[in-house]
C-alpha cells in the first residue's frame, strides 16, 4: 500500500526455491507438473446469472457471469458481445493498492478473455435476440480475494466453470426488458473446456501452478489457453525469452494438466 514497505521473498528464500526446483522439489512437497488442492464453491451470488469461489492452493477468486439485453457490434450485427473484467482487491494482497485498474488487473482479464474468445467457447450466433438491434452481453467480472500465486489459473478455472453453470434470464420483447427473476436455459457452450494453464520457467525448471514466493523468482511465464490437447492461446509474460524446446515442453506438460484440472472440475461442478 501507498507509503508502506511492500512484501517481497526475501533473497535466502528464493536462493532456496532455485536449489529446491533444480533437485527436482518444492517446498510443499508437489511435483514441478502438479496443481495444489482445487475447490469450487457453486452460486455464491444471488444477482449473477452464474458464480463460482475458486480456491487454488491459498489463492482465492470469485468470477461472476451477468447478461444484460444490448446493441450488437456493428461487425457482428447477428452476435452476442462478450466482455471480462478483472479486479484485484487491496484485501487479496498488501501489494495491491486502491484506485483505478492498473496494469495487472486489465492483462489478467485480457488473457482470460482472449482464452474463451479464441475457443470459440460461447457460441455467440445463439445470443441474438433480434439482428442488428439486440443481442445477449455476457459479462464474466473477476474478483480477487487472496493472491498467493498463480491468479491466472484461479481466475482461468473461475470463468470457465462459471459460464458453464449460468442461466440465461427472460427477455421480454414487447417491453423490451429484461426478466432477471426467471431464468430458463442454459448458456449455448461448445463442449470444451478452455482452461488458462501458467507455465512458469525458473533458472531452467518449468513449474505450473507458483505460490506468490515462486512467482517473485520466475524468469518468465507462458499462458496456454487449451481443451484437450487444442490449443486456442497463447500469452508471454515478462521479457526473458524462452526456447522453442522449451515452449514444446510446456506444451506437454499443459496437456498433462489440463486433464488432471477437467477431472476435478467436473466432479465439483456435477
Amino acid at each position: 500500500m501507498s507509503g508502506e514497505e511492500i512484501e517481497v521473498t526475501p533473497k535466502v528464500t528464493a536462493d532456496r526455491i532455485k536449489k529446491y526446483l533444480e533437485q527436482g522439489k518444492r517446498f510443499d512437497s508437489r511435483k514441478l507438473d502438479e496443481f495444489r488442492e482445487l475447490k469450487i464453491e457453486k452460486d455464491i451470488s444471488k444477482k449473477a446469472e452464474g458464480s463460482v469461489r475458486v480456491k487454488l492452493g491459498k489463492t482465492e477468486v470469485i468470477v461472476g457471469v451477468k447478461m444484460d439485453a444490448s446493441e450488437p457490434y456493428p461487425d457482428s450485427p447477428n452476435e452476442g458481445n462478450l466482455m471480462v473484467t478483472a479486479e484485484l482487491l487491496p484485501m487479496s494482497s498488501p501489494r495491491i493498492e486502491l484506485g483505478p485498474p492498473k496494469f495487472d488487473a486489465i492483462e489478467l482479464g485480457r488473457v482470460i478473455d482472449r482464452g474463451i474468445r479464441e475457443s470459440k467457447f460461447i457460441e455467440l450466433d445463439k445470443l441474438c435476440i433480434k439482428e442488428g438491434e439486440k443481442v445477449w452481453t455476457v459479462f464474466v467480472d473477476i474478483y480477487s480475494i487472496n493472491d498467493d500465486g498463480n491468479l491466472f489459473d484461479a481466475a482461468g478455472i473461475g470463468a470457465v466453470a462459471a459460464l458453464k453453470i449460468a442461466k440465461i434470464p427472460e427477455y421480454d420483447e414487447e417491453k423490451g426488458k429484461v426478466i432477471y427473476g426467471k431464468h430458463e436455459k442454459s448458456l449455448p457452450l461448445k463442449k470444451i473446456s478452455p482452461f488458462a494453464i501458467t507455465i512458469h520457467k525458473i533458472g531452467n525448471n518449468l513449474i505450473v501452478d507458483p505460490t506468490k514466493e515462486e512467482e517473485d523468482v520466475s524468469n518468465t511465464r507462458l499462458t496456454i489457453g487449451s481443451s484437450d490437447g487444442t490449443i486456442f492461446s497463447m500469452q508471454k509474460g515478462d521479457s526473458t525469452s524462452m526456447k522453442i524446446e522449451e515452449i514444446s515442453k510446456a506444451i506437454d506438460v499443459v496437456e498433462k494438466s489440463w486433464k488432471e484440472l477437467f477431472k476435478k472440475v467436473e466432479e465439483q461442478l456435477k
